[in-house]
């Protein structure tokens, strides 16, 4: 089988699924200063490295499927 591809495809990117994972959770913050957005962004971060299932999920979500499913951090 042979699957033709766009030129940019963030949907098979697991990379791509963990950054919408960590903005989403920054998203309703309101950052003061550049310093305290990186503090925010490293622990959200370390935080992701303590959750293999979330981690796992990005990686099984996406696999090339024959029908397009989403990220799982971009369901719900």
């Amino acid at each position: 089988m042979v699957l033709l591809l766009s030129a940019y495809a963030p949907d098979l990117n697991p990379v791509e699924c963990a950054w919408a994972h960590v903005e989403r959770s920054l998203a309703a913050l309101a950052v003061v200063a550049l310093e305290r957005l990186e503090t925010l962004v490293r622990n959200r971060l370390k935080h992701l490295r303590y959750r293999p299932d979330t981690l796992d999920g990005f990686v099984t979500g996406s696999g090339p499927a024959l029908e397009s499913s989403p990220c799982p951090a971009e369901v719900g």
